[in-house]
């Protein structure tokens, strides 16, 4: 046997990554790609699986660590390849025995009426302060649970570091004064009531996924700070069905599926590029407004455990059959749990497609800090006049564009939307 390091793999660019859970113990016998930890960062969450199997002999980290890539994790008495394989089939034969075992009664729970206090709203306060606190993992986390600005509270520890205490008092100090101090002003909502709906009959609590966790936040946030306007559209695609039908299988034949959205993607580029306002964001300060020279889209996928929006890069000059090959492989890591924070940062416009389940059109929400988001609902055959003046069936596609107001106004959004519907219209302006 053979003693290694088990490291944080490529986590992209990122400097440091939170540990939330630390799935082994020392002398825990595990398989290869079983998980040891899972990394939490602003927008995504990966879990580490081990290269080896083996036995462990040493944990390296702690929750609430922030870890880079190269970092070690644990240290691993490493198993012969035989020992491996015996090992391997041990826990299938586990696995085939507890499949067949009849499964325990659940007996649903009234909720308990006495609930435990929500902590207020978390703040990210690096981002929203730009002061570096100087307080481990820990007392950062500590802070953050309860809603406080770490940035924002003295230290009485060893050259002003934060403590426990000192997080403890700020908060105190906070809740005498009338509340968590923040150093953004906030908005005056009431919090949601504190129902007792098992007098109502028998309910069952389920608790979100680490996905709905992390970006509830970031969705509620957006919600409020930015002024949404969504501007409605159709666009004629029954030339590009026609032309997508054509070539689906030569797509198949690659190992990939051509669906709409590539097409979608593509057009969205092209028309970043006539509408460059679309593909900017504001600053921190919100004074100036930075337009960006490539053309980043991200694409939401519908995942079991939530929502994410891995990123297609450079769809400007990518063909469409690129794209579509990317979008396949990168929402196959995404139902499977696998993205790298890095597969969803530098978005410039995101994409969200529902035409696959139904719906007419429906207000999307503006992936901060991007200025724009592209709803698109299930395309339907309707009865259109043609140039002659002839009724003739039509595939048209419902679009529905939210926008940041502060940045574009209506006037531009129903220029880009209408632009964006004659590129779909019209497939030789993707050559454009």
């Amino acid at each position: 046997m053979t003693t290694e390091i088990i490291k944080v793999p490529d986590i992209g660019d990122v400097n440091g990554v939170e540990i939330i859970e630390v799935l082994v113990e020392v002398g825990d016998t595990i398989a290869k790609d079983d998980l040891i930890v899972t990394l939490e960062s602003e927008k995504a969450t990966m879990e580490v699986p081990s290269e080896v199997a083996g036995k462990i002999t040493k944990v390296l980290v702690s929750v609430g660590d922030e870890v880079a890539e190269g970092a070690d994790l644990v240290e691993i008495e490493a198993s012969s390849s035989e020992q491996q394989t015996q090992d391997r089939i041990q826990k299938e034969q586990v696995a085939v025995e507890a499949s067949v075992e009849t499964p325990k009664k659940v007996v649903e729970k009234p909720m308990p009426k006495q609930l435990k206090k929500a902590p207020p709203p978390v703040v990210d306060s690096q981002t929203l302060s730009g002061k570096k606190a100087h307080a481990s993992p820990a007392i950062r986390k500590y802070a953050r649970e309860l809603g406080a600005d770490i940035n924002i509270i003295t230290g009485s520890g060893r050259k002003g570091r934060i403590t426990k205490a000192d997080v403890k008092a700020f908060i105190k100090q906070a809740m005498q004064a009338g509340g968590i101090a923040s150093s953004t002003p906030t908005f005056e909502v009431l919090p949601p009531p504190n129902e007792d709906f098992s007098k109502y009959g028998t309910i069952e609590t389920v608790a979100l996924s680490r996905i709905q966790k992390i970006s509830g936040k970031y969705l509620h946030r957006n919600w409020v700070r930015i002024p949404h306007v969504t501007q409605f559209d159709e666009s004629d695609i029954t030339d590009l069905e026609e032309f997508r039908q054509s070539i689906k299988a030569d797509a198949k034949a690659q190992g990939f599926g051509l669906s709409p959205l590539a097409f979608i993607v593509k057009a969205v580029a092209v028309a970043l590029k006539k509408f460059p306002k679309f593909n900017s964001s504001l600053d921190a300060g919100g004074e100036n407004l930075v337009l960006k020279k490539y053309y980043h889209i991200g694409i939401a996928v519908d995942t079991p455990n939530g929502l994410v929006v891995p990123v297609i890069r450079d769809a400007n000059s990518k063909t469409v059959m690129e794209i579509a090959k990317e979008m396949t492989e990168l929402s196959i890591k995404a139902r499977d749990g696998k993205l790298a924070p890095a597969d969803m940062k530098g978005g410039c416009f995101s994409v969200s497609s529902l035409g696959g389940i139904g719906g007419t059109a429906f207000t999307p929400i503006i992936n901060a800090p991007e200025v724009a988001i592209l709803g698109v609902s299930r395309s339907k055959i309707k009865p259109e006049y043609n140039k002659k003046g002839e009724i003739e069936p039509r595939l048209m596609l419902p679009l529905s564009l939210s926008y940041d107001h502060r940045v574009i106004d209506g006037a531009d959004a129903a220029r880009f939307i209408v632009y964006l519907s004659s590129v779909l219209s019209d497939l030789k302006k993707m050559l454009l």
